[in-house]
C-alpha cells in the first residue's frame, strides 16, 4: 500500500520564506531514513500560491484565478506532476484533463526545485518547471466514485500524449479522506483524528509518498515528519494503485 503525508502550509511560508538549513537538514535526514528503510517513494515542496493559479471548471467554462489565492476547500483528490515550459503549458494540461471529467476545481502551483530553496545553481536558460496540478475533492470522489470507462479511456489518452515528450511525470489518485488520518502538533503533543474530513481550510505545503503495510505504520512515519517539517497539521491518505501511460485505466 502507499500513503501520501501531506503537510499545510502558513503565512511564514506562503510570503515565499526559504527554509533554513536546520529545516533541511532535519528534512533531509527524515527522507534519508525513509529511504533506508526502503518506503520512500517520492518527496516535494511547492512554491507559494501566489506563483500559481486556480482553475474553477464549471457548465464547460473555465475560470482562472491568479495566485495568491485563500485556502476554501482544500481536500485533495488526486493529483499530476508536470514538466513544462511554463504555467501556461500547465494551464492548457488541466484544461484537458476537466474536459474528461467534468465540473471540478484544480490549482496548480510550481514544485520547489533545489535552486528555489538555495540548493545548487539554477540551470541556465530557461529550464522546464515541475507543477503540481492540484484536483479537488467532491461529494462524488468522497463517496468513491470512480471515472466511466470513457473518462478513464480519454485520461489514459491524455497522460500517453503527455509522457512522449517527458511532460507527464506521474499521476496520482487519493483515496477518500474516511481511509485517511489528520495528525495535529501542539504543546501537547500530537493528536489524532479519523477520517473523512469536512474540509481543511489550509493549503498543501508539500508532501512525502511512501510504501506501508497500513494506515498506522504510515502514521509513526507521519508524526516524524510533522516534527520535521515544523507544521501544524498533517494528512495521511491512501493513494490508488500506480498511473503510468501504459496504464489501461485512470484510476
Amino acid at each position: 500500500m502507499r500513503f501520501i503525508i501531506l503537510h499545510k502550509t502558513n503565512a511564514h511560508w506562503e510570503a515565499g520564506a526559504r527554509p533554513g538549513p536546520e529545516l533541511i537538514a532535519r528534512v533531509g535526514s527524515l527522507l534519508g531514513e525513509l529511504a533506508a528503510a526502503g518506503v520512500l517513494v517520492s518527496a516535494e515542496g511547492l512554491r507559494p500560491s501566489c506563483e500559481g493559479v486556480r482553475l474553477r471548471f464549471s457548465g464547460g467554462k473555465r475560470t482562472v484565478i491568479k495566485g495568491p489565492f485563500d485556502a476554501s476547500h482544500e481536500l485533495p483528490a488526486g493529483f499530476t506532476i508536470l514538466r513544462t515550459q511554463s504555467i501556461d503549458e500547465a494551464i492548457e494540461w488541466a484544461s484537458r484533463q476537466a474536459e474528461a471529467l467534468g465540473d471540478l476545481e484544480i490549482d496548480i502551483r510550481p514544485v520547489t526545485e533545489p535552486w528555489d530553496i538555495g540548493l545548487g545553481q539554477r540551470p541556465e536558460g530557461n529550464p522546464p518547471h515541475r507543477y503540481m496540478v492540484l484536483r479537488k475533492a467532491s461529494a462524488a470522489t468522497e463517496a468513491a466514485a470512480a471515472p466511466s470507462p470513457a473518462q478513464r479511456t480519454q485520461l489514459s489518452r491524455l497522460i500517453e500524449e503527455a509522457t512522449r515528450p517527458g511532460a507527464h511525470l506521474v499521476t496520482e489518485h487519493v483515496r477518500p479522506t474516511a481511509r485517511g488520518r489528520r495528525y495535529k502538533n501542539s504543546r501537547n503533543g500530537v493528536s489524532v483524528v479519523d477520517g473523512p474530513f469536512i474540509e481543511t481550510t489550509e493549503l498543501i505545503g508539500g508532501y512525502v509518498v511512501i510504501a506501508a503495510p497500513s494506515l498506522a505504520d504510515a502514521g509513526r512515519w507521519a508524526e516524524r515528519y510533522i516534527v520535521a517539517v515544523g507544521a501544524e497539521e498533517v494528512d495521511v491518505l491512501e493513494l490508488e494503485d500506480i498511473v503510468t501511460a501504459s496504464s489501461p485505466t485512470f484510476r
